[in-house]
């Protein structure tokens, strides 16, 4: 039994003839009440509350129709179950038009009343109870695969079942479960940081690697670029989390056939060095030689340091003798206005052969969260952060680019991003002298020192192919979800950055990202 929580009215001009379906709700602990007319059925509307009403279409006097359009005036959000002889296909669009909930075609049975019951009053806490379940099963065999030493191919899997769930209970808010996957998580990284330090040398040397930033161009886009009827889209999304793609890829699928792969971000996974690796096919230690420009300032300016993409992609599909007429075209996005002028002008940009868009509005996005206190309270956690980046691209320039190219059955997207970001909570002391970078998640500078257990220490850059700048210059990268801190000021700086999206450093959220093509439908 459930109780006589639930108050459904129930509305048919022959209601003496559906006793018997009454009779089982109310043993089932639901508690209905019933009218015979539309009249009747308005004013106990108006002074008791239900939770469900059926409702006949055909009725002497009001009709079920009018009814209903009266009923959803009173309380829009109240469900409602039209049950009729006609099947219609008018009606139904006139009765769906009145925002009818579901509708039965008589004779109802018993299975199916109940069925509609459960549906509507009970949906959202069976399914969390069914959630609830599979998730302690998922739970487990997580665990258990974290002690099996898996492979960059299971890590990839172990992560997008851990960004599933995290959608997933976006839609079961009250399950208690939230933090016992946020624990999860952070059990993961501890794990995922260790794998990394074992094996990312390796992935530098060629050895069993996954695919890493430097190999996007070559096995993603030169295959579509091979086509030569096609004009091909290569969108990069400044910092965009494998979560966040997965709440904008059920809007594209009315657009386009998606497949999605994953592929896994240099280190520091920060915009100079794996964006730069995505458009050059390099590593940043082989620009540092070519483009030695780059690397003269200390500090890491994205704007300065990434000016040289289009050179790079031309560059790279050159050394692979792509001949394309007429040549690329690059754009970067980085403010409304000059999105909206892209937006507009996105139909021209079909007749060349290749069409690479950076848009940097997440990562605009995640850097003004630290800033502003607003952000930070419309964005308290990664599900709100989930639901800001939604809004966001509903009503985006990307998103009206996209279905625009969606028209074009000769147009061929690849869509990625550069690194991820992680929420950082914890903070590690970090030593270093003063012209040391100021990056939170990763640094390069003389005689730096952090905890071991929190970052990696790279004390000779070229191992790892970066830059090495100088003779004397080390990097440290942030493990898990740590940020660096220097001992001055230290718990200013400490509260000042807590709970911040930051990027640079090693995390499943920040390495694991996805890489997919979007295929126009028809």
């Amino acid at each position: 039994m459930i109780g006589t929580k639930n108050r459904i009215l129930w509305v048919d001009d022959e209601i003496e003839l559906l006793r018997s379906h009454i009779l089982l709700l109310s043993e089932k602990g639901y508690s209905v009440e019933t009218a015979t007319n539309g009249e009747d059925a308005l004013d106990l509307v108006k002074a008791k509350s239900f939770d469900l009403v059926f409702l006949d279409e055909m009725m002497p006097g009001m009709g079920g129709l009018a009814t209903l359009s009266k009923i959803k005036d009173i309380h829009p959000e109240l469900p409602i179950v039209m049950i009729t002889k006609n099947e219609d296909e008018g009606l139904m669009e006139e009765a769906i038009g009145v925002k009818i909930s579901d509708y039965l075609t008589k004779p109802v049975n018993p299975s199916q009343v109940l069925l509609a019951c459960k549906k509507f009053l009970e949906g959202k806490k069976i399914a969390s109870a069914q959630a609830s379940r599979d998730y302690i099963k998922e739970f487990n065999e997580i665990t258990l695969a974290l002690q099996s030493n898996p492979t960059f191919i299971d890590w990839t899997a172990i992560y997008s079942k851990l960004v599933d769930w995290s959608i997933e209970m976006d839609q079961h808010q009250g399950l208690g479960l939230r933090q016992t996957l946020n624990d999860q998580f952070r059990e993961c990284n501890v794990e995922f940081s260790k794998f990394i330090e074992r094996n990312y040398l390796n992935w530098v040397e060629q050895k069993n690697r996954p695919t890493l930033s430097t190999d996007i161009v070559e096995r993603y886009l030169i295959p579509e670029l091979r086509d030569t009827n096609k004009s091909v889209f290569f969108f990069v999304i400044d910092c965009l989390r494998l979560d966040q793609w997965m709440i904008m890829e059920p809007v594209l699928r009315e657009y386009f056939d998606i497949s999605r792969e994953y592929y896994y971000s240099i280190l520091p996974t920060a915009t100079p060095y794996s964006r730069n690796a995505i458009f050059s096919g390099a590593w940043p230690s082989e620009l540092e030689v070519r483009f030695p420009e780059i690397w003269e300032q200390w500090e890491d300016d994205d704007n300065s340091r990434n000016r040289y993409e289009h050179q790079f992609l031309d560059n790279l599909l050159e050394r692979r003798k792509i001949q394309l007429k007429p040549e690329s075209k690059y754009v970067k996005i980085l403010d409304a206005e000059f999105g909206r002028s892209i937006e507009q002008n996105i139909t021209s940009y079909t007749k060349n052969r290749l069409t690479a868009i950076v848009v940097n509005f997440v990562d605009m996005l995640a850097h003004g969260r630290s800033d502003s206190q607003i952000l930070k309270e419309i964005a308290p956690d990664e599900s709100a952060y989930r639901s800001l980046t939604s809004s966001w691209f509903m009503h985006s320039t990307l998103l009206s680019m996209l279905r625009t190219l969606s028209r074009n059955k000769n147009v061929s997207i690849v869509l990625t991003t550069d690194h991820g970001s992680i929420r950082s909570l914890r903070g590690t002391k970090v030593i270093g002298d003063r012209e040391a970078s100021t990056n939170l998640r990763y640094k390069y500078g003389r005689n730096l020192k952090a905890d071991e257990r929190h970052a990696i220490f790279i004390k000779n850059p070229l191992e790892y192919r970066l830059p090495k700048r100088s003779v004397t210059i080390n990097y440290l990268i942030a493990k898990e979800d740590y940020y660096f801190v220097y001992p001055t000021d230290y718990h200013k700086y400490l509260n000042q950055y807590r709970d911040s999206f930051q990027h640079g450093g090693i995390s499943m959220e920040e390495m694991i990202l996805p890489i997919v093509k979007l295929k126009p439908k028809g």
